[in-house]
């Protein structure tokens, strides 16, 4: 038993040590972004958490940003990878951060908000 959990735990530090860091130019992605329906947590060493809610059921994803293609981002592990398309990258409003990803306009949340 000792021994299946010291590989588990193995494993997930390999997974959690292939996040990269955000680039520098891509820094404004990095936050808390929610809609009514969606949830992404993007933080600066690369790990990301996604959750939505469509058609009666949820998906979830956490796991390390791959790379940006353009403002799109990839997200996951070898072949299970997720692309995220930013139709609209960060960009600000009235005082507020917000994004398009997969065709939902996000909020970013002040860090006041999510404690």
């Amino acid at each position: 038993m000792i021994k299946r959990t010291s590989l588990i735990v193995l494993w997930l530090l390999l997974l959690v040590g292939c996040a990269k860091p955000l680039p520098q130019d891509k820094l404004d992605y990095v936050g808390e972004w929610r809609s009514k329906e969606m949830v992404l947590l993007i933080l600066a060493d690369g790990t990301v958490s996604y959750e939505r809610l469509k058609n009666g059921g949820k998906v979830s994803i956490n796991g390390p940003l791959q790379e940006f293609n353009g403002n799109d981002f990839a997200v996951g592990f070898g072949l299970l990878t997720t692309t995220f398309v930013v139709s609209e990258p960060p960009y600000q409003e009235n005082g507020h951060w917000y994004m398009v990803v997969d065709g939902v306009r996000l909020r970013k949340q002040d860090e006041w908000e999510s404690l």
